[in-house]
């Protein structure tokens, strides 16, 4: 199954508009579909150049806190490789990786047909992957991507550590 280059992308605005993906990787496309989904489209956001609301920051501050508790619980009871990043973007990316590899397992094994030894592969290959960016990136995939998009990570990593690969 490949991964989707065409996303409709529903703006914050409520506009829709399609997007060819195309010229990014797969394992980036996404992120970066949900990230264009949370802004405004491009005539909205001209016209519109208002802030965030403070009581949604705090409301905002309190809920990414108990998201990254829970992220850390699980990321030491699975045993999962700390990851490299920026200060901000570290936190962000294991809570990422929480989520995409839970919504997998959950798809994948609990709901789907893959078996636990698969699944034990598939969750090999994803402690190899530690930038925080990939996991941010991938936030918003779908169950079904995460082999090809962990297949096509540990390839990248592979012929970047060896040029000639």
């Amino acid at each position: 199954m490949t991964v989707k280059t065409i996303w409709q992308i529903t703006h914050s605005c409520g506009h829709h508009a399609d997007r060819d993906l195309s010229n990014r990787a797969a394992d980036r496309r996404a992120g970066f579909a949900e990230w264009l989904a949370k802004q405004e489209c491009t005539d909205c956001w001209r016209t519109s150049m208002e802030g965030a609301e403070p009581d949604k920051a705090a409301w905002l501050k309190a809920k990414r806190a108990e998201e990254r508790a829970e992220s850390e619980a699980w990321s030491q009871q699975y045993r999962m490789p700390p990851l490299d990043g920026t200060e901000r973007a570290v936190p962000w990316g294991v809570r990422c990786r929480h989520q995409v590899l839970a919504a997998a397992y959950t798809a994948l094994v609990l709901e789907g047909q893959t078996s636990e030894t698969e699944w034990a592969e598939i969750e090999k290959a994803a402690r190899t992957v530690t930038r925080a960016g990939w996991w941010i990136d991938q936030r918003s995939s779908e169950p079904d991507d995460l082999t090809e998009l962990l297949q096509a990570a540990t390839e990248a990593d592979r012929t970047t550590e060896n040029p000639h690969f």
